[in-house]
């Protein structure tokens, strides 16, 4: 029977996504991302903010470099895609592991989920498409035929 594997999050960057080059050639783009989760403290009553961090591995070449390029530190993102957990050693040879959430090519996602800024160079007709909508108007209805 075949496992299944698959983390989704939504959350804020805590920092610029940071680009390296691998032994082998390639390159991942780590991102770490922040989710809270609210809960009120008993004693005084308060909502509070638990928040865990995430390491984010971007092994797509290409989503790597739009993730580079787009998002800074506080975007918001969604991120889905596999938990796996590296065995390296240290400087001074002791065995460490590292739990991640790896995006390789063609199998992960990274949605970014903040706003878009306007677009001031827009065409006239997409402007009026969108007065007509508003104005719950048929454009089609001005067509002769």
């Amino acid at each position: 029977m075949m496992g299944l594997n698959k983390v989704q999050l939504i959350g804020h960057l805590g920092r610029n996504p940071e680009s390296r080059t691998l032994q082998s050639g390639g390159t991942v783009v780590t991102l770490s991302v922040a989710t809270s989760e609210p809960w009120i403290d008993r004693d005084s009553g308060e909502r509070r903010d638990k928040t865990e961090w995430h390491r984010v591995a971007i092994f797509s070449d290409g989503l790597g470099e739009i993730a580079t390029r787009y998002l800074r530190k506080g975007s918001k993102v969604y991120v889905e895609g596999r938990l796996q957990t590296r065995k390296w050693q240290d400087q001074s040879g002791a065995e460490r592991y590292s739990t991640e959430i790896v995006l390789p090519p063609y199998a992960g996602k990274l949605i970014f989920l903040d706003p878009r800024e306007r677009d001031d160079r827009e065409d006239d007709a997409s402007q009026g498409l969108r007065r007509a909508a508003a104005a719950n108007i048929d454009p089609a209805d001005d067509i002769p035929f």
